[in-house]
């Protein structure tokens, strides 16, 4: 998810006098504090105006500041210039909302690497002390602050590597053994958005295609899983590096990049993303794949739709499709022949843009439904349903959805159906599409509620119901937008991977992903499924 530009304005101070209400302990009015005199020490009760966006300790005779000036969170702004300071606390690092931090004519000798992860920071004062004349000269150069900055970051310690992610087992039932398999859905963070502007909180070294490709790699192979549904992989690097390291592995795999690689020139095309399934060929044997084009599919079915065409259209997103055989324990066909349809999908990121979500959801499921049709017709693939018209092939449907879970999104796969009439349809003129695709006009199909509704045939479950604290953990943004589907119907999922320690998160303050244990600014998911026997 892409992290807007900030702009930072130093405060203009303000004086007044407090009111008996603040003086009483009341909630205060001000934001702002300056303290100035002879003051040699100041008082602990300072640490808990937690409110403070700026504070003015200039001029004062402060020989130390004590660690619990990191408790002031939410401080922008902090001057301590003027002081007799000789060092700073390493907790002055996690003050990460600060933008100006003055420390102009004190006594400072040494800064601590944790002033690296001030990420946000735009003004860092530092004349007048006897610094290393390599520092001084540093932060004297255009864009001085970040270069420092990152000089720190890059030096700073790495912390402990986070313990292992617990496997949580849902059941210990099983049919069969070779009726079971592993899916892993990961969004890899391609290369070209994985930059110091975006990702400031992460060492250079941690962020460069180099150090990160090996992270993801020993992250895939350890997860040992069947099936891999990649996103966010750019075109080069699954050519260069993805398909043949994974293919020495036993691995056979497809990709498709966003759409707008057709129109850009060889050279432009190898940095556009897009998405990739990997499968083990031990496992599963391909049947064909599928290419699910969001913004054709958008012209396509506009029907008039102004918004199809300047919202949806406009929007290159992908997703992909592999139907796949199962093979049996030894490797070979079983002599009833088992087939999945395995879907991966990156929808679209703006927080506004929800409608374009819904629609390339209900896009992408109407597209699935084709297909599985298609195979069961031409092909006799599936098995039969007790319902005309029902899907017989099982799919399985993951990726970076970018939707939480009380989104339109996830009401919409999780209930079958959503009305037409749904807040995040409205006011954008979809009507010929809605009439095209809701339940009451398509032939066989009954919306649930006998109103007009948007449909689609798979009874679908998330494998994760809130395991994952989050599975993409940026500073600006934590959340679960990263999902497993199944059919129900045809499968059971035996166990997943559970999330990664909160108490390690907490413990070494890490404020985001990617960081040098973590290639990704998304956590991977794993899950074990079994196909259930088909009567």
């Amino acid at each position: 998810m892409a992290r807007p530009e900030r702009s930072y304005e130093p405060p203009k101070r303000n004086y007044a006098i407090m009111s008996r209400e603040e003086t009483e302990g009341r909630k205060p009015l001000w934001t702002g504090l300056e303290i100035r005199g002879p003051i040699k020490n100041l008082s602990p009760e300072l640490w808990t105006f937690t409110h403070l966006t700026s504070l003015f300790l200039s001029d004062n005779s402060l020989l130390r500041i004590p660690p619990d000036i990191a408790r002031l969170c939410n401080l922008t702004h902090l001057d301590l210039s003027g002081n007799k300071l000789r060092s700073l606390p390493a907790e002055l690092g996690d003050m990460t909302h600060l933008r100006e931090l003055l420390l102009n004519n004190n006594v400072l000798r040494v800064l601590p690497y944790e002033l690296g992860r001030l990420f946000l920071l735009q003004t860092l004062g530092l004349t007048g002390n006897p610094l290393q004349p390599d520092i001084l000269s540093m932060v004297n150069e255009v864009n001085g602050t970040a270069k420092l900055l990152s000089f720190l970051l890059d030096n700073l310690t790495v912390c402990p590597r986070p313990p292992d992610r617990e496997w949580m087992q849902i059941t210990t039932q099983r049919s069969r053994q070779d009726s079971t398999f592993t899916v892993m859905s990961y969004n890899v963070l391609c290369d070209k958005y994985c930059t110091r502007q975006q990702y400031g909180y992460c060492p250079s070294w941690a962020l460069s295609w180099d150090y990160r490709k090996q992270t993801l790699l020993k992250e895939i192979m350890d997860s040992t899983a069947d099936i891999i549904a990649l996103q966010e992989v750019e075109t080069e690097q699954f050519h260069s590096f993805f398909l043949p390291e994974l293919s020495r592995q036993g691995y056979e795999g497809i990709f498709s990049p966003k759409s707008r690689a057709r129109t850009m020139e060889e050279h432009e095309r190898k940095y556009v993303d897009g998405c990739a399934i990997f499968f083990h060929k031990t496992k599963f044997s391909l049947v064909e794949q599928y290419l699910i084009e969001f913004n054709q599919l958008a012209v396509a079915h506009a029907e008039g739709s102004e918004a199809m065409l300047n919202r949806v259209m406009l929007r290159d997103n992908i997703g992909i499709g592999a139907l796949l055989e199962l093979k049996d324990a030894s490797g070979a066909v079983q002599s009833m022949p088992q087939h999945l349809l395995v879907a991966t999908a990156h929808i679209h990121w703006d927080p506004e843009y929800s409608d374009v979500k819904l629609i390339q959801t209900i896009m992408l499921m109407n597209e699935l439904d084709s297909i599985v049709m298609k195979v069961q017709s031409e092909r006799g693939i599936g098995c039969k349903t007790p319902v005309p018209g029902m899907p017989g092939v099982p799919i399985i449907l993951c990726g970076d959805l970018n939707s939480l879970p009380d989104s339109s999104v996830l009401e919409f796969l999780m209930n079958g159906s959503i009305p037409v009439d749904h807040q995040d349809l409205q006011d954008h003129g979809y009507d010929g599409f809605l009439s095209r695709f809701s339940a009451s006009v398509r032939p066989g199909i009954r919306a649930p509620s006998g109103k007009p509704e948007l449909v689609h045939q798979f009874s679908l479950k998330k494998v994760y119901n809130g395991q994952m604290h989050s599975t993409n953990y940026t500073f600006d943004f934590k959340g679960v937008i990263d999902y497993i589907f199944y059919s129900s119907d045809f499968m059971a999922p035996l166990g997943l991977l559970g999330p990664v320690s909160l108490d390690w998160l907490k413990q070494y303050k890490i404020i985001g992903c990617p960081n040098p244990h973590f290639p990704s600014d998304h956590f991977p998911l794993l899950c074990e499924f079994e196909v259930l026997p088909q009567h």
